[in-house]
């Protein structure tokens, strides 16, 4: 007979809940009838230890914690700043919301007992600021110049010199190949912290509005308020669902990503159509729509010509949307036998800065090898093929 895990059954229940996971979804997770899930959450049978390891993996719990007398202090919600009316966060954003925040609590305790400077621009500004100073500061701070790329890819600029500021950037689309995350649920959040400040981009997204994404974010930072985001984009005038919060991080990034001078230095023709609109927001890494609000906002178009100009733009998104996803059924076609790169994905998911540090404190002998492995998402001995992405 199999020996029986002697669960807490309030812990127990408590670990199922938290995850967002229903009973259906738990019970069926380790192939049993609900009934009987729902004696083990009352206290009145118990699973078998591989039962409850099985739901420890499910729940991202560890399994021990099931046997602790009380419900622990867990890691409080973010504040929620989505606009008004979205859905409630499910699993794989609790999942990912709770990655970053036991990520970011180790590495902000180690900069801390280590005695490190506390990261100077967090808080620096507030949201009574003037948000055009903010986004003036961050592009000072991070030496960035939206003007002059020098890229194809500007989030990566981004990435890189908020990292080498000691910003963690975080960007996924996915907890596993089954728990994927939606944009219009959570597009990012940060945590605003002295020593470890956080910033997580939701990538199942474009390019243009990652990079939006990002810079709000980065907003938040400045003005040291952590929570999370969705519906991100340039705000029309203001907006009545929109978290005063939110409004004040949108013009931050519209200011920094879309210089005011960039705008109005256009030639007329670049509010002709949608196409020469697309090409000139190509040339600072920004939506079409993002470019149009700006320009709207900044009186170098009439509320006419914008409204003419989205639709076009829309239309022509939309027969964007259908060639990328062509594109990538190809792709994914070719791809069938390998797969994405596993070790560049977690980099990614995981920051290139984080990843770096705990690889240090490893080979330093700081932290166990069970510790870092926990971390990263990676197996020790997987770790010199992830520190590879690295120097690519």
């Amino acid at each position: 007979m199999a020996e029986r895990a002697f669960i807490t059954a309030k812990v127990f229940k408590w670990a199922r809940e938290s995850a967002k996971v229903t009973e259906e979804i738990a019970a069926s997770k380790v192939t049993v009838p609900v009934d009987k899930f729902r004696e083990w959450e009352a206290g009145d049978s118990f699973p078998t230890i591989r039962q409850a390891q099985s739901l420890a993996k499910a729940y991202k719990r560890p399994f021990a914690l099931f046997f602790l007398p009380d419900i622990p202090n867990d890691f409080q919600p973010l504040q929620d700043f989505r606009k008004a009316g979205s859905k409630e966060l499910s699993t794989s954003s609790i999942f990912i919301i709770r990655e970053i925040q036991q990520k970011q609590a180790w590495i902000s305790e180690v900069n801390a007992e280590n005695r490190e400077d506390i990261v100077p621009f967090v808080g620096r500004f507030s949201s009574k600021d003037n948000p055009v100073l903010v986004a003036q500061d961050i592009l000072s701070t991070l030496n960035i110049n939206p003007l002059n790329y020098n890229t194809n890819n500007p989030i990566l600029k981004w990435i890189d010199k908020a990292e080498s500021n000691g910003i963690f950037i975080s960007r996924t689309s996915f907890i596993h190949s089954r728990l994927k995350l939606d944009s219009n649920e959570i597009q990012g959040f940060a945590i605003a912290d002295n020593y470890a400040p956080f910033v997580f981009v939701n990538s199942d997204d474009w390019n243009a509005p990652q990079l939006f994404t990002l810079v709000h974010e980065l907003a938040h930072i400045w003005i040291a308020e952590t929570g999370i985001s969705n519906d991100l984009e340039p705000s029309i005038k203001k907006v009545k669902d929109y978290n005063p919060i939110e409004l004040f991080c949108n013009e931050v990034a519209a200011n920094a990503l879309i210089p005011k001078e960039f705008v109005e230095n256009l030639d007329t023709i670049a509010f002709t159509s949608a196409q020469e609109t697309f090409k000139n927001a190509k040339i600072i890494g920004v939506s079409s729509f993002a470019l149009l609000v700006r320009a709207l906002n900044l009186n170098v178009i009439s509320f006419n010509s914008y409204k003419k100009l989205k639709i076009e733009a829309d239309f022509e998104f939309n027969e964007f949307q259908k060639r990328e996803a062509e594109k990538k059924a190809r792709q994914k076609q070719k791809e069938k036998s390998g797969g994405p790169n596993y070790f560049l994905l977690q980099l990614n998911r995981n920051s290139r800065l984080f990843t770096q540090t705990v690889l240090d404190a490893f080979r330093g002998g700081y932290i166990e090898p069970t510790q870092a492995s926990s971390l990263l998402n990676v197996k020790v001995n997987k770790f010199p093929k992830l520190e590879a992405q690295m120097y690519r």
